[in-house]
């Protein structure tokens, strides 16, 4: 698979298609880690070598050091991309969209749950990948405990007590893994009734 990125809550990166869009004779920064996660996804990390990212961006393998000190430099900003895109953005996006916290519950469900295979790539490539790296388990954890404290901000911003919010911000993102992963095994995608439902049963009273 060669993905081409775009951009969604929790995982979901519109700016890594203009990697592919962009003249051959000029590469940023930010090119050189939009081409690093495409090979992630591709191969996992040990996939994520210069010398074939070089020639993946049609540019030498020397001008990778105009941008990075080394490769783990690179493993860094893959990191910190997913971070901003996988999450950041997200809560951004959302608050955007709604300016209640059940409101903005709904829109991050229906966002989340949504059909996205270049989003579940990176948060599978990302996940692998953290089982044996301890910088990138720690990136990793970091987002899950960042979304996670969201979700149960939301839920007490609409009532909820906080040990109640935490339960089910726990369920809730529980959810969204096994949906993910179903989803990849060829499962069904989760009907908008559905992702509706499940936010009623969130926001019920305990």
């Amino acid at each position: 698979m060669s993905p081409h990125f775009h951009t969604v809550p929790y995982g979901r990166y519109l700016p890594y298609a203009s990697v592919w869009l962009m003249s051959m004779s000029k590469r940023s920064h930010q090119d050189w880690v939009d081409g690093a996660l495409s090979l992630l996804c591709e191969g996992g990390i040990e996939a994520v070598r210069v010398e074939p990212l070089a020639k993946q961006l049609g540019v030498s393998k020397g001008s990778f050091y105009w941008h990075f000190e080394n490769r783990r430099a690179l493993h860094l900003a893959i990191l910190d991309r997913w971070e901003e895109f996988g999450t950041s953005k997200v809560i951004k996006t959302v608050e955007a969209a709604a300016s209640d916290p059940a409101g903005q519950l709904h829109v991050l469900i229906r966002a989340s749950f949504g059909v996205d295979e270049v989003g579940d790539a990176v948060e599978v490539a990302i996940r692998s990948w953290a089982q044996t790296d301890s910088i990138a388990g720690e990136a990793a954890a970091r987002v899950d405990a960042r979304r996670l404290a969201y979700v149960v901000d939301l839920l007490v911003a609409t009532g909820l007590p906080r040990p109640l919010a935490k339960r089910r911000s726990n369920l809730l993102y529980r959810a969204l893994i096994g949906a993910t992963t179903w989803r990849m095994a060829g499962g069904p995608t989760s009907t908008k009734r559905e992702m509706d439902e499940l936010t009623d049963l969130l926001l019920q009273p305990g």
